[in-house]
């Protein structure tokens, strides 16, 4: 779920990358464990078995967080979901699901972990990304103040933080990426993507929790 742009806007172009993964769910699955978070976090970012370089706890993250990759990707939910988005957001329409559930999960985050603050979730991981800061990727350490800056993770719970994402995406990404059009699809099937997201968040926490 990852993807380049001019050395002199590597900030820029390292931000677009943390701002289309679905991070928030990839953390959440991760339990209490500082570890696991950051494993799991930078996962995309470590390819092969050079998982085998970092501490025992991140290296279950980062597998960890390819374990749900596969499950997620193959899940009737996602595919179908994937195929209403389809017509609208063509290539595009794996990385739109993704940030769509995000969404769907920060925005009623206090309902699905049993009454959490998003915010002191959040801030609780970012605490853990500064512990194991020399544990971070190059390019994941390209990004990450501006992401915790930003708060990005709380940003998803709303469709202005969505919106802001999509709009960094369709300037570094692609002009494809349309931010008008991905909100108000949103806002007029919410009830439908909702309920798919329903189904696959309740076999990631049965298989991952």
């Amino acid at each position: 779920m990852a993807h380049a742009v001019h050395a002199n806007q590597a900030p820029a172009a390292e931000t677009i990358a943390a701002d289309i993964m679905n991070y928030l769910a990839h953390i959440f699955l991760s339990g209490g464990n500082r570890q696991l978070q950051v494993g799991n976090f930078i996962g995309d970012f470590v390819k092969g078995r050079r998982h085998n370089e970092f501490p025992k706890g991140i290296q279950q993250g980062i597998l960890l967080h390819r374990e749900i990759d596969n499950f997620t990707d193959s899940h009737p939910a996602f595919l179908e979901t994937v195929e209403i988005l389809r017509p609208a957001f063509g290539r595009y329409s794996g990385i739109i699901a993704d940030m769509y559930f995000d969404y769907f999960l920060a925005s009623d985050f206090g309902r699905y972990s049993n009454g959490k603050s998003i915010g002191l979730f959040a801030f609780n991981f970012y605490l853990s990304a500064l512990l194991y800061y020399r544990w971070l990727p190059p390019r994941v350490k390209g990004f990450i103040f501006h992401f915790i800056g930003s708060n990005r993770l709380k940003k998803y719970a709303s469709y202005e933080g969505l919106n802001s994402s999509l709009t960094i995406m369709s300037i570094y990404k692609s002009s494809a990426i349309n931010p008008s059009l991905s909100i108000s699809f949103l806002k007029e099937n919410e009830a439908v993507l909702r309920e798919k997201f329903e189904v696959l968040w309740g076999d990631l926490r049965r298989n991952f929790c």
